[in-house]
C-alpha cells in the first residue's frame, strides 16, 4: 500500500471516529455540519490554549473585549475587493458595481444566511474599496451569486479589480504617494492611473521576492496593470544587492524614495482564512523570524533616501516580530530613523497603538521579561533585540505607541501591524555613501555594442559603505567589462547562487536596428518615442516580441544586470505578424502596450462610435456595411495592417460609457477585427451595459444585449495573429505561489 492510500485510509478512520457535534474547522464557525473541509480530510479545531494564554499574557487585546476577538477570528473572514482600473475606467466599474451587480444583492438570502448589500470601506480613499459578509466559499459555490462570481473573476483577470484582504490595502496607501510622484509603491489601480495621463514615465517600481516560485505570480500581477515601469527580481531581502545608475555619465549609488517592507511572518492574523495556523502556532516561530525580519527591515533602511518613507508591515500580531523589530531597528539607527505619527492619515480606520513593554515566551510557555533573565543554554533561541530598550528615556524618545496594530473584531478583518519609518539622515554605518567615487565616464548608449571599460571601483572602495557592500558593489561593476551595451542577461552563476528557472536575457534594441524604421513610418510615431527604450528577450534569430521599459528601468538595468536576477520587467508593445512585411510593417501592436504606445502613434487611428465598438468586440470579422459610416469612411482608404480603434466618450450623453477605449485592431481586405484578450473584452463589454453569460466547461461566452450584433463567419485573415492572454514563452506558469513580496521599492524622484 503507497503512502498516499495509506494516509487516506488513517484520514478515513478519524472521520469515523470523531465525536459527533465536533468543531467544524473550515468555515463553519464551529457547526459540526460537514461543510468544512471536504474530500474526507479530518475538520480542525479552531482553538489553541498556547495562543490564548501568550496574548491574553500580552494584553494586546483592550480589557473586556478578549471574546469579541476570539469569537471574531472563528468567523470566516468576509470578501473584500479593490478597484484598481484608470481613473475613469475605475469609475465606470464603481457606477457599474454600485447600480448593478449590489443591487441585485438585496434581499437575497443564502443558505438562509441574509446577504449584506456590500459597503464601503470608510477609510479608503474615493469608494474603491468595498466589504461584504460572503465568504469565499459561498462566493464560489452559491448558484444565486454565480453572475457576481463571475463579474469579480473576469475583472480580477483584467485587472480592474484585485480581491484583497482589506487590512493588506493599508500599508500601499500610508507610503504616502502623491499625485505629482507619478509612480509610487501605491495600490496599483493609482499607479495605472497616473501612467494613464502622462507617458513614457521616469519612475518603475521594483518587486522583490526571495521565493523563485513566488515571483512569477508577482508577474501574473504586474502584467495586469499593464506598466512599462514595474521590474520583478529575485533575491533575499535581507541582502538584496546595492544598485548603481548613471547620471550625466557618473555612476551613483540607487536610493529609494518609498519602499514597502512586507516581511515573512508567522501570520497568526490570517487564522480567520488560514485555518491551519490554529493547529500549528506556537511562539517559537516569532523567535525564529525574528533576526530575519531585522535584518530585511535594515537593509529597507539602508537603501532608503533621506527623506524618504518606509512602510513595515507583517501580518501578525506578535510583538517579537513587531514592536521588537521596530525598536532593534531605530536604537542602531542612532536617530537616522524615525517612526511617522500617521494617526489621521487614514481616518475612520480603527487601530490600536504600540506595545511600549512586552515579554517572550519560549515554545514550552516559559516566559522572560528581560535579556537578563534568559539562560545561557536559551541564547541561541532569544537574543536581546526581542526586549523593549531599558533605558525609560529611550523608550520615550521612540514612540512605539505610534505604531499600528488591527483587531479582527474591531471592523471585521484579519489581524496586522503596520510602522511607518521616515530617515532623517544616513544610517550611522553609511555616512558618506551618496556616490560611487568612480572616474566620469561617457554616458552609456546602446547604439554600437562595445566592451564597457572597468571603473575605478573595482580597485578603490567607497567610503562610508560597509565591507559587504563595498564587495558588492566592485564585484558588479568588475563584470561589467566582459558585457556588450544594450544586452541585460542574468548574473552569471558564479557571481551568484541561482534556482529556479534561468531568464532570457534583455537585448534593447540599438537605435541603427533596421527593423525600427519601417514601424516608426507605418505608425508614424512622434519624434518623442523614446526607440532605445525597447527591448527584445532574444540575441539570436528573428525578433517575435518587442518590450518597452522606463527610462530609468533601462538605467538599472543596463548598469546592475550581472548583479540582480531580473524576473520580467516592461510591457509588450509590438508583436511579429506572419507575412506581416507584405504590409509594410512586419509588427503590429499588442493590447498589452497599446494605452502605453497610443500617445506617440499619429497615423492609422481610427476614431470609432460606441456602436461599432460593441460590434467589434462581439463579431470575429465584422464587415464594412455593419460598421459606421463615420468608420467606413475612415477605414476605407488606409492600408491592410494594424490599426488603432480608439472611442472617445461624449459628455453630452452622460448615460453612455464615460471613458476612452483604445484597442489593437487590424484593417483587413473588408472587414476589421480586434485583438483582445477574453476577460478585456468582457471588461469593455460590461461597461456598456451588456450582459455577459458564462457558462461552465465551456471556454465560449454567450454575450447578449438588445440590438447587439450577433456573431459572424470569420474572414480569412491569415497575416494577422490572433492576440493571446498568455506569457511569452520563455516565462513558466505564473499561476505558482502563495505568500506576496518581501520589498517594493518606489523610485519617482526623477519625474519632471
Amino acid at each position: 500500500m503507497g503512502r498516499r492510500a495509506r494516509s487516506r485510509r488513517l484520514q478515513q478512520q478519524q472521520q469515523r471516529q470523531r465525536p459527533e457535534g465536533a468543531a467544524d474547522g473550515a468555515a463553519g464557525g464551529g457547526k459540526g455540519n460537514g461543510a468544512g473541509w471536504e474530500g474526507g480530510y479530518p475538520e480542525i479545531v479552531k482553538e489553541n490554549k498556547l495562543f490564548e494564554r501568550f496574548y491574553q499574557e500580552l494584553k494586546i487585546v483592550p480589557e473586556g473585549e478578549w471574546d469579541q476577538f476570539m469569537e471574531a477570528l472563528r468567523e470566516p473572514l468576509p470578501a473584500t475587493l479593490r478597484i484598481t482600473g484608470y481613473k475613469s475606467h475605475a469609475k465606470e466599474i464603481l457606477h457599474c458595481l454600485k447600480n448593478k451587480y449590489f443591487k441585485e444583492l438585496e434581499d437575497l438570502e443564502v443558505d438562509g444566511q441574509k446577504v449584506e448589500v456590500p459597503q464601503p470601506l470608510s477609510w479608503y480613499p474615493e469608494e474603491l474599496a468595498w466589504h461584504t459578509n460572503l465568504s469565499r466559499k459561498i462566493l464560489r459555490k452559491s448558484p444565486q451569486l454565480e453572475k457576481f462570481h463571475q463579474f469579480l473573476v473576469s475583472e480580477t483577470e483584467s485587472g480592474n479589480i484585485s480581491r484583497q484582504e482589506a487590512v493588506s490595502m493599508v500599508p500601499p496607501l500610508l507610503l504616502n504617494a502623491q499625485p505629482h510622484h507619478k509612480v509610487p509603491c501605491a495600490p496599483p489601480g493609482i499607479v495605472r492611473g497616473l501612467l494613464s495621463e502622462a507617458l513614457p514615465p521616469f519612475g518603475f517600481v521594483i518587486a522583490n521576492d526571495v521565493d523563485n516560485k513566488r515571483c512569477y505570480l508577482l508577474v501574473h500581477q504586474a502584467k495586469r496593470l499593464s506598466s512599462p515601469c514595474i521590474m520583478v527580481v529575485n533575491h533575499d531581502a535581507a541582502s538584496i544587492p546595492r544598485l548603481s545608475i548613471e547620471v550625466n555619465g557618473r555612476k551613483e549609488v540607487l536610493f529609494y524614495d518609498r519602499i514597502l517592507c512586507d516581511v515573512p511572518c508567522s501570520g497568526d492574523g490570517t487564522m480567520r482564512k488560514n485555518i491551519d495556523v490554529w493547529r500549528k502556532w506556537t511562539p517559537l516561530h516569532s523567535l525564529q523570524l525574528h533576526g530575519l525580519q531585522l535584518r530585511i527591515a535594515t537593509r529597507g533602511a539602508e537603501q532608503l533616501v533621506e527623506g524618504g518613507r518606509m512602510v513595515y508591515s507583517t501580518c501578525s500580531l506578535n510583538p517579537i516580530e513587531d514592536e521588537a523589530v521596530i525598536a532593534s531597528l531605530l536604537e542602531k539607527s542612532e536617530g537616522a530613523l524615525e517612526l511617522a505619527d500617521v494617526s489621521c492619515e487614514l481616518p475612520g480606520l480603527k487601530w490600536m497603538p504600540g506595545l511600549r513593554h512586552w515579554k517572550v515566551m519560549t515554545k514550552d510557555g516559559h516566559w522572560f521579561a528581560e535579556w537578563d533573565e534568559v539562560p545561557h543554554s536559551r541564547h541561541t533561541q532569544i537574543r536581546p533585540t526581542m526586549f523593549p530598550p531599558k533605558d525609560p528615556e529611550k523608550l520615550q524618545a521612540m514612540h512605539l505607541e505610534r505604531c499600528l496594530r488591527i483587531l479582527p473584531h474591531h471592523q471585521n478583518t484579519g489581524g496586522f501591524f503596520v510602522a511607518v519609518l521616515v530617515k532623517k539622515s544616513s544610517m550611522p554605518w553609511n555616512k558618506r555613501a551618496p556616490k560611487l567615487q568612480g572616474v566620469a565616464t561617457e554616458p552609456r548608449a546602446p547604439v554600437h555594442p562595445s566592451p564597457a571599460g572597468p571603473s575605478e571601483l573595482d580597485s578603490k572602495p567607497v567610503p562610508g559603505m560597509g565591507a559587504a557592500e563595498t564587495t558588492e558593489t566592485s564585484e558588479g561593476l568588475e563584470s561589467n567589462g566582459n558585457k556588450k551595451d544594450g544586452v541585460c542577461g542574468p548574473p552569471p552563476s558564479k557571481k551568484m547562487k541561482l534556482f529556479g528557472f534561468k531568464e532570457d536575457p534583455f537585448v534593447f534594441i540599438p537605435e541603427d536596428d533596421p527593423l525600427f524604421p519601417p514601424i516608426q513610418k507605418f505608425y508614424a510615431l512622434d519624434p518623442s518615442f523614446p526607440r532605445t527604450n525597447l527591448l527584445t528577450r532574444t540575441t539570436e534569430g528573428k525578433k517575435r516580441q518587442l518590450y518597452m521599459v522606463s527610462k530609468e528601468l533601462r538605467n538599472v538595468l543596463l548598469n546592475n544586470s550581472e548583479r540582480m536576477k531580473v524576473i520580467n520587467t516592461g510591457i509588450k508593445v509590438w508583436c511579429r505578424n506572419n507575412g506581416g512585411e507584405e504590409f509594410d510593417c512586419a509588427f503590429r501592436l499588442a493590447q498589452e502596450g497599446i494605452y502605453t504606445l497610443y500617445p506617440f502613434i499619429n497615423s492609422r487611428i481610427i476614431t470609432v462610435p460606441l456602436e461599432d465598438v460593441k460590434i467589434l468586440l462581439t463579431q470575429e470579422n465584422p464587415f464594412f456595411r455593419k460598421l459606421s459610416n463615420e468608420t467606413y469612411g475612415q477605414a476605407k482608404d488606409m492600408a491592410k495592417g494594424s490599426v488603432v480603434l480608439k472611442y472617445e466618450p461624449d459628455p453630452a450623453k452622460p448615460d453612455t460609457l464615460q471613458c476612452p477605449i483604445v484597442l489593437c485592431g487590424w484593417r483587413g481586405k473588408a472587414s476589421i477585427r480586434t485583438f483582445v484578450p477574453k476577460n478585456e473584452r468582457l471588461h469593455y463589454l460590461r461597461m456598456m451595459g451588456l450582459e455577459v453569460l458564462a457558462e461552465k466547461k465551456k471556454e465560449d461566452t454567450d454575450l447578449t444585449n438588445e440590438g447587439a450584433a450577433g456573431s459572424a463567419p470569420p474572414e480569412d485573415e491569415g497575416s494577422a495573429e490572433q492576440e493571446q492572454a498568455a506569457e511569452p514563452a520563455a516565462s513558466p506558469d505564473a499561476s505558482t505561489g502563495s505568500k506576496g513580496t518581501n520589498l517594493f521599492l518606489g523610485k519617482w524622484k526623477c519625474w519632471n
